[in-house]
C-alpha cells in the first residue's frame, strides 16, 4: 500500500481536528480573473486572486489552465465512495481505518474535503501547442501511474519535473499549498493550508453555501 513517508494525508487527525472558521468569502468565475479554465469553475475570492497573480508569474507563453474548482458535495462523495470500492477490491479484507486512510491519498473525506469549501482547484499548465508534460493526466490515481502522480515521484521525466518545479514555484509565491499525493491540487485557507502554514484555523469550510453559484 504506497504512501508518501512523512505526508500527512487529509485523513490524518491533525488536519480533521483544525477548526473550519467560515469567514463568508464569495465564491467567484475564475474566468472573470482572467484565468483559462474548462467551462466555468468557480473559487474562492482570495483563491482566485491568487491564481490570477500566480497566472502573471509565469513565463511568456505559458499559462495556469483550471479544470476543476468548485465542487458539489455529492459529486465530492461520489468520487470518494467509488475509489474507496476500488481499493477494496484490490486490498481484500483491509480494514475499514485502513482503507479510509488509502482513500485520502487521492480524494479528500467529505468532513474536510478542501474543493466543497471552494479553496482548492486542480490544475496544470498550458502552452502554444497545448498542455504541458506534468508527469501523469491530471485525476490519474496513485494505482494508474505507479505513484507517479505523487508531487515528488522519482518516475517522471526531467521536462515534467522542471515543469512541476515551475507550478510549484509561482503557486507557493502567491500563497498556495500542494497536496503532496497530487502534483495539480492546490489550495489555499481549508485545513490543509492552515495546517502547513501553522494558521490556527481554516477560513473556509466544507459546509459553506454554494448556492451563490450556478453549476
Amino acid at each position: 500500500m504506497t504512501v508518501l513517508p512523512d505526508t500527512v494525508l487529509l485523513s490524518d487527525e491533525r488536519i480533521t481536528a483544525i477548526p473550519a472558521i467560515e469567514n463568508g468569502e464569495p465564491l467567484v468565475d475564475l474566468f472573470t480573473r482572467g484565468l483559462s479554465t474548462v467551462g466555468q469553475q468557480f473559487a474562492r475570492e482570495s483563491v482566485a486572486d491568487r491564481l490570477a497573480v500566480a497566472d502573471t508569474f509565469l513565463p511568456a507563453g505559458i499559462r495556469l489552465h483550471v479544470v476543476e474548482g468548485l465542487r458539489p458535495v455529492e459529486s465530492q462523495q461520489e468520487i470518494y465512495d467509488r475509489y474507496r470500492a476500488e481499493l477494496e477490491r484490490l486490498h481484500p479484507g483491509i480494514s475499514d481505518r485502513d482503507v479510509h486512510v488509502l482513500a485520502s491519498r487521492f480524494v479528500s473525506p467529505i468532513e474536510v474535503a478542501p474543493h466543497v469549501a471552494g479553496a482548492a482547484v486542480d490544475l496544470t499548465l498550458i502552452g502554444a501547442h497545448g498542455p504541458l508534460d506534468l508527469g501523469t493526466p491530471i485525476d490519474a490515481t496513485p494505482e494508474q501511474s505507479d505513484g507517479a502522480c505523487f508531487f515528488p515521484a522519482p518516475n517522471i521525466t526531467r521536462e515534467a519535473r522542471t515543469n512541476r518545479t515551475l507550478l510549484a514555484d509561482v503557486l507557493t509565491a502567491a500563497g498556495l499549498v500542494n497536496y503532496p499525493t497530487e502534483w495539480w491540487h492546490w489550495s489555499y485557507g481549508d485545513r490543509y493550508w492552515a495546517f502547513t502554514e501553522h494558521q490556527p484555523s481554516a477560513l473556509y469550510g466544507p459546509s459553506a453555501r454554494v448556492d451563490s453559484c450556478r453549476l
